[in-house]
């Protein structure tokens, strides 16, 4: 997997403008902040943050893939004001969940996600490569 960047662009921080992957792909629904029990522990931005991005990593294992092999992420906020405030929280979280990848992302604010107390929803695609290839990290 390579991230993509044209040529004369700055290198975009905490993403990638594109990533280059071929493998199996691994589809993952958007997660939200709660547990697999379906149940929330937190109404904070960036609990539920982490919490998603737990949940990710679990359903990426059950697909025998890795964090590392996510190639887009897509991230849906309740509140725009509050996922930027949260900024710093995310971060620790993602690094640690997640690590220092080039990952492809985009944020958008919506009105509301179908779980009433949920914050954030946050879909990925990753590929696995095939057994030839070296994975990142």
């Amino acid at each position: 997997m390579s991230a993509l960047l044209p040529a004369g662009w700055p290198r975009p921080k905490g993403y990638a403008n594109g990533v280059a992957a071929h493998g199996r792909q691994i589809f993952v629904a958007g997660m939200i902040g709660w547990d697999h029990n379906s149940q929330f522990h937190t109404d904070d931005f960036a609990g539920q943050a982490r919490q998603a991005l737990a949940n990710i990593v679990a359903v990426l294992e059950a697909g025998g893939a890795k964090p590392q092999h996510i190639t887009r992420m897509t991230w849906y906020v309740t509140d725009k004001r509050e996922y930027l405030a949260a900024g710093p929280a995310i971060g620790q979280a993602f690094r640690e969940l997640i690590g220092h990848y080039d990952i492809a992302m985009t944020a958008v604010q919506v009105v509301a996600l179908i779980e009433d107390r949920a914050k954030v929803e946050i879909e990925v695609t990753a590929v696995v490569p095939d057994q030839d290839e070296t994975i990142r990290g």
